[in-house]
């Protein structure tokens, strides 16, 4: 999945990738500006459709005031969001009630196993651990996240993991070895993946050879 709310960077990438979805937060929609933030939700949505997923944040504090934000996400964008609520003593009320409500939800903010299984038994349907934030705090996201992967497996829950917070390309392939099944991140790690010297390299010589044997400047569709 993609964390962005660049809606180039979307268009651009909703092309290039095997694209499972979009997710934001607060953060990341700061980025964009003054926005319409509706407007640009709903423009996401559009270019992703109705078949990936779109993730969305709410931003009230206190329980009535998750609900609310909830409430209104579902209501000016449209029912299939998952609802992002960071883990929290009152994320985790809003959570169970949600589900109760069949609401579409994704619990993030998530440093440790403990936050992890308590979202994993309210019924989240993603949880979001903070793969490099763990790292920095001295917390093993490795190790975490397989435990993770293990308890969803011992409990039969529905509940995937959307591993996020990356540096580099190797926290990525990390977390998906360990058992996520998503990894949200930004272009920049998309960038650092095919950022290689050689694969340029091996792009350049494959060009080289079929020009030394039928022309230069020719191609396949050129004979």
């Amino acid at each position: 999945m993609l964390d962005t709310a660049n809606i180039d960077e979307i268009k651009k990438y909703e092309q290039i990738l095997p694209l499972a979805g979009v997710t934001s937060n607060p953060s990341i929609v700061k980025k964009e500006g003054k926005i319409d933030f509706f407007s640009h939700m709903n423009q996401i949505r559009e270019i992703i459709g109705m078949d990936k997923t779109l993730h969305v944040q709410v931003v009230a504090s206190d329980y009535e005031g998750m609900i609310k934000d909830a409430e209104t996400i579902l209501e000016k964008i449209d029912a299939q969001v998952f609802i992002k609520v960071p883990v929290s003593e009152v994320g985790l009320k809003v959570i169970k009630e949600l589900k109760r409500r069949e609401i579409n939800v994704t619990a993030t903010a998530i440093y440790t196993k403990f936050q992890a299984y308590l979202a994993i038994a309210a019924g989240a349907d993603y949880i979001a651990p903070y793969f490099n934030r763990m790292e920095n705090l001295n917390i093993d996201p490795r190790e975490a996240v397989s435990e993770m992967a293990k308890e969803i497996a011992r409990t039969n829950s529905h509940t995937k993991i959307l591993a996020a917070s990356f540096k580099n390309v190797g926290q990525v392939n990390a977390a998906l070895e360990c058992g996520a099944q998503a990894a949200t991140m930004g272009v920049d790690i998309i960038g650092q993946a095919f950022d290689m010297p050689s694969i340029e390299k091996a792009v350049a010589d494959f060009t080289l050879d079929w020009e030394a044997s039928f022309g230069e400047g020719t191609s396949i569709s050129s004979l």
